[in-house]
């Protein structure tokens, strides 16, 4: 049995999208360990006077909606007063030990596999200045509310070991924790990236959060960038990330999924080319 926690504010206007996204972002860490969501309880926080009890319905409504397309079951939940809103999700799940993924297992020789595009962090953030195109934020919405249940299930498919979600620590940041865990080096091929249509063009110093800040302090011991890589994109793999994608190690090639790098042996390091 594994059990997950995860919480955070706002981060889209559209209150069923909000908990749709809420409700993939929690159930994505149990899909980080290959394992198989069961039940979850929600967790909710906010003003009755600032918002109507049919704005908070919407929410839990997209959450609910999520967790049955997981084929999890919502059985309770706890809700309190606070001035600023927040929701979230407890999980429990159900993964064999024997197929497990780990954040500590790669290997030399391992390639990595990125499920979904980067840039979440940015989007919504000059969503917020109201800086953002809309299709760009459609985009977002849309990769934010995706389940990885898809890429778990591959990942078990081609006999994977070690996978992380990206999330709050970027890009750089996750697998900086997969490099150390596992004392390996990790090339990313940067063209190879997935990103956002439209994404460089609203990459600018207003775009950049506290947390992508506390990211390049965090990771930038262990990181190299070549020469090639622009300056936005260096930013782009720092940028914290709301429900994003699976980066899965895999030995055998995962077709339909970008390639992003490898594992080779050598010191605890990340290197950008």
């Amino acid at each position: 049995m594994v059990q997950t926690v995860d919480i955070f504010t706002p981060i889209v206007d559209d209150p069923y999208s909000y908990g749709q996204i809420v409700a993939a972002n929690s159930l994505s860490d149990v899909y980080a360990m290959g394992g198989r969501p069961i039940t979850v309880l929600n967790i909710a926080c906010f003003n009755p006077v600032a918002a109507p009890a049919t704005v908070w319905a919407e929410v839990l409504k997209g959450a609910f909606d999520k967790t049955v397309e997981a084929g999890a079951v919502v059985v309770g939940g706890h809700s309190t007063m606070d001035k600023e809103p927040k929701f979230g999700l407890s999980v429990t799940g159900l993964v064999n030990p024997n197929t497990m993924f780990t954040n500590d297992n790669a290997k030399p020789g391992d390639r990595i596999y990125l499920s979904k595009p980067l840039g979440t962090g940015m989007v919504t953030t000059m969503t917020m200045k109201e800086k953002c195109p809309a299709h760009l934020l459609e985009q977002a919405i849309a990769s934010m509310t995706k389940l990885n249940k898809d890429a778990c299930e591959i990942g078990l498919k081609h006999g994977v070991r070690c996978a992380t979600d990206i999330t709050g620590f970027g890009l750089a940041g996750h697998l900086l924790n997969v490099a150390r865990s596992s004392e390996v080096t990790i090339e990313v091929d940067t063209a190879n990236l997935p990103l956002f249509d439209g994404l460089q063009d609203i990459v600018c110093d207003d775009a950049y959060t506290a947390g992508l800040y506390n990211n390049e302090i965090f990771t930038e011991p262990f990181t190299k960038f070549d020469e090639s890589v622009p300056e936005w994109l260096q930013k782009v793999v720092l940028d914290p990330q709301t429900s994003g994608g699976l980066a899965l190690f895999s030995q055998e090639e995962i077709e339909g999924l970008p390639c992003i790098g490898r594992v080779v042996e050598g010191e605890v390091r990340i290197r950008f080319l």
